[in-house]
């Protein structure tokens, strides 16, 4: 999705926080809440002088085209008020960086990158022959090279610990090329030493995370269904992990099996095999949008929520967000929840406290754990259900103050919890 978009968003999120100023309602419409889903970004893996996985006879670059191109038609054909676009249609080479770019530009709101996977052939011993060394014989075992029997499907989103980089693709078009989060020109486009910019970016990310995480299920599923062998749907830090971390919005990369495999490399250049995988992909896209959807319309859409008449706070240039633009975001936030929690009004001007969130984990820390000895403040912890699991948000504070907390932030990130971000605290 463009930044503009981007930005009105996520000011919709301080409009969730505590404010100073005298709230007051105002209704929504019906039809007054936006497409969730306006633009879908196809991504056809490798091309050109990069081949991608070779097979016994094919190459990765030539099947992902060929799927793409398939699931693009589905996709046009079947989703009309989607714009569908691709970063390439033929044979050509562009950088994932360039990708990346691309992809930004053309105001995604959703990326998904096609590839196949590959594994090394598997050497096994078939016997023994006799070489002479010295004149002296010698017993040597005769080894043979067979294609790895490895199938199936993955779906990855990038890796949590790429969460900062996956942050830093939000703040502007022109930063994603590199990921330069101390380039005057990408400070030019939002003042990151803001704490409430800071709060509106990680909550974008966290969103586009869920969401990501959501789709990649979907899509794993869809495979299942029609017989396919799910390898389940992973986070990746590894080569390829560019267009996922550098992509703001949310993002997957399809592995649609392996080159590697005769039987499957056989299904990969069938034309059955390349409209079936395309079919899936277009079965779970078509879920993951009309679930969007539904929220967008339920009616807790419609109840009253408040709205900022003051300055805002955030040093960023931007106008006050629309209700509908507030909704649409409120969706996006609220993917995996039937109805979405309403904003609570303050009546009376309370003093914000603050505190900083360290991690979310699976692991149940004791807050007096060696592992947060030396930030020297208070920890504490919240159990929490992320995807009907179980899991620990731990926070550090509170903190009267925000520049406490930025300096908190700063030590924490230094003490090994690289995505520590500011968050306010509710007296």
């Amino acid at each position: 999705m463009s930044w503009k978009r981007l930005l009105i968003a996520g000011c919709s999120i301080l409009g969730l926080l505590p404010l100073k100023a005298n709230p007051e309602t105002s209704p929504v419409l019906p039809g007054d809440q936006e497409k969730p889903i306006k633009t879908i970004v196809i991504d056809a893996g490798h091309g050109g002088k990069d081949h991608g996985a070779i097979g016994s006879y094919s190459s990765e670059k030539e099947v992902t085209l060929a799927v793409a191109l398939k699931l693009g038609k589905l996709l046009e054909e079947k989703m009309p008020d989607v714009k569908i676009y691709y970063t390439r249609k033929d044979d050509r080479f562009d950088d994932a960086r360039l990708k990346a770019k691309k992809a930004n530009e053309a105001h995604g709101d959703l990326f998904i990158s096609i590839h196949c996977n590959s594994a090394p052939k598997i050497r096994k011993r078939v016997g023994y022959k006799t070489v002479y060394r010295k004149k002296k014989p010698i017993k040597v075992a005769k080894y043979a090279y067979y294609p790895n029997p490895a199938k199936g499907t993955e779906t990855y989103i990038w890796a949590t610990d790429r969460n900062t980089a996956k942050m830093e693709s939000m703040r502007g078009l022109s930063s994603v090329i590199m990921l330069d989060a101390n380039s005057e020109e990408s400070k030019q486009v939002l003042d990151t030493n803001d704490p409430e910019t800071y709060i509106m970016l990680a909550t974008l990310r966290n969103a586009f995370f869920d969401q990501s995480l959501k789709l990649s299920m979907l899509i794993e599923d869809e495979f299942t269904k029609v017989g396919r062998n799910s390898r389940g749907a992973r986070q990746r830090n590894e080569k390829g992990i560019w267009v996922l971390q550098a992509t703001a919005m949310p993002s997957v990369l399809v592995e649609l099996g392996f080159l590697s495999n005769p039987d499957e490399e056989k299904y990969l250049n069938s034309q059955d095999g390349q409209n079936e995988l395309a079919n899936g992909i277009y079965r779970a896209v078509k879920r993951y949008k009309e679930e969007l959807e539904k929220f967008s319309s339920s009616p807790t859409q419609n109840a009253p929520v408040t709205k900022n008449t003051g300055e805002p706070k955030a040093k960023a240039a931007y106008t006050q967000p629309s209700q509908t633009q507030h909704n649409q975001f409120k969706t996006q936030v609220n993917l995996y929840n039937e109805h979405a929690p309403a904003a609570k009004n303050t009546k009376t001007a309370t003093a914000t406290q603050y505190g900083v969130q360290l991690l979310v984990s699976s692991t149940n820390y004791n807050t007096n754990s060696s592992k947060f000895k030396k930030l020297g403040g208070h920890v504490m912890k919240e159990t929490i259900r992320v995807q009907k699991k179980k899991r620990y948000k731990y926070t550090l504070g509170p903190y009267i103050s925000k520049a406490e907390a930025q300096a908190a932030i700063r030590k924490a990130q230094r003490l090994g919890f690289k995505d520590a971000f500011l968050v306010a605290l509710n007296d």
